[in-house]
């Protein structure tokens, strides 16, 4: 079974998508994340030209997001980075590394020519995958 999430901790979806799919696989839980990027609740863009400012929040918003299913990014098991500068990837990977400790998920970073809103440096989804019950149905 999958259900669609869009927790109040993250900004409303600005079109017709959900924040993030969780299935029930059993006996563990797949959680799929929308893509998230530092953007403020009302739309502006966070962080400005900073690479680490913006990864700083874009990464804040996923764990947010894991939190609110249980998870944490020791719970991550893929990441896919969208940058619009790979000569940047240095500034994005140190900061990425604060939050996943001594995780290492897959990944794939790619340059994109531009994201859906102008001064965004970068776009993250992951997926994680949980051995328990969603919360509040155990």
């Amino acid at each position: 079974m999958t259900t669609f999430h869009n927790p109040p901790i993250a900004p409303p979806p600005a079109a017709a998508y959900s924040q993030l799919a969780e299935v029930d696989l059993g006996g563990c839980r797949l959680l799929v994340l929308s893509g998230q990027a530092a953007l403020a609740a009302d739309g502006t863009v966070v962080g400005g030209d900073d690479m680490a400012a913006q990864t700083r929040f874009t990464f804040d918003a996923i764990g947010a997001l894991l939190a609110d299913r249980g998870a944490t990014f020791a719970d991550v098991v893929n990441i896919r980075s969208y940058l619009t500068d790979l000569d940047r990837l240095a500034e994005y990977g140190a900061t990425r590394l604060t939050y996943l400790g001594d995780a290492r998920p897959t990944s794939t970073t790619v340059e994109v020519s531009r994201l859906f809103r102008p001064g965004l440096l970068l776009e993250v989804d992951v997926t994680a995958v949980l051995g328990s019950p969603a919360p509040g149905t155990a």
